[in-house]
């Protein structure tokens, strides 16, 4: 749906997790093998796949947070799902540089512990966004100057929501005459 480009570094990741379920088809790839396979999700892992929904969810209320939102549902804390992210931290003895690493057991939910880690440290978490529009919530990465987008496509969700504006400004019709007997 969206003509802006994909977010930076790990980020990537959580855009595409997010962006998973179209909220106004209602399709999620999450329902389909490729979708799961593109992040890891067994075939045959319902709780998995419930885990990743959930997180998903999570992400996007903090990411509408992001955009000055309420969340869309209740959901569970993103901070809460993120605690039980095994990562350690992985230092090179030969130059003493450190980074996140990842443990084996929960791959995706380490995955996005790790490029939200990564992004706060860059300073482009808030800049990952949720669409504005209700029937939308996609996850877009706002690259504009002052960092207040507020869709994740001008063309389409920015455009509708004018146009509701627009309309709502303007003045009722004025009214037709009775018909004559």
């Amino acid at each position: 749906m969206s003509e802006r480009s994909a977010a930076p570094g790990g980020l990537v990741l959580v855009q595409d997790l997010v962006n998973t379920l179209d909220l106004e088809s209602g399709a999620d790839a999450l329902d389909t093998a490729d979708g799961r396979a593109r992040f890891g999700l067994p075939e045959d892992d319902a709780a998995g796949v419930e885990a990743a929904r959930a997180l998903r969810e999570a992400l996007r209320a903090s990411l509408l947070a992001h955009a000055g939102h309420p969340p869309h549902r209740a959901v569970v804390p993103l901070g809460t799902l993120l605690r039980k992210a095994p990562l350690v931290v992985a230092v090179d003895p030969a130059d003493g540089s450190a980074a996140l690493a990842l443990v084996d057991r929960g791959p995706l939910l380490s995955r996005v512990a790790a490029a939200v880690a990564e992004a706060v440290v860059a300073g482009t978490w808030t800049r990952l966004k949720a669409c504005e529009a209700a029937d939308c919530h996609w996850a877009y990465y706002d690259r504009s100057p002052a960092g207040r987008g507020r869709w994740c496509s001008m063309q389409v969700c920015g455009a509708r929501a004018k146009m509701r504006r627009y309309r709502a400004k303007r003045p009722p019709p004025p009214p037709r005459p009775a018909p004559q007997p």
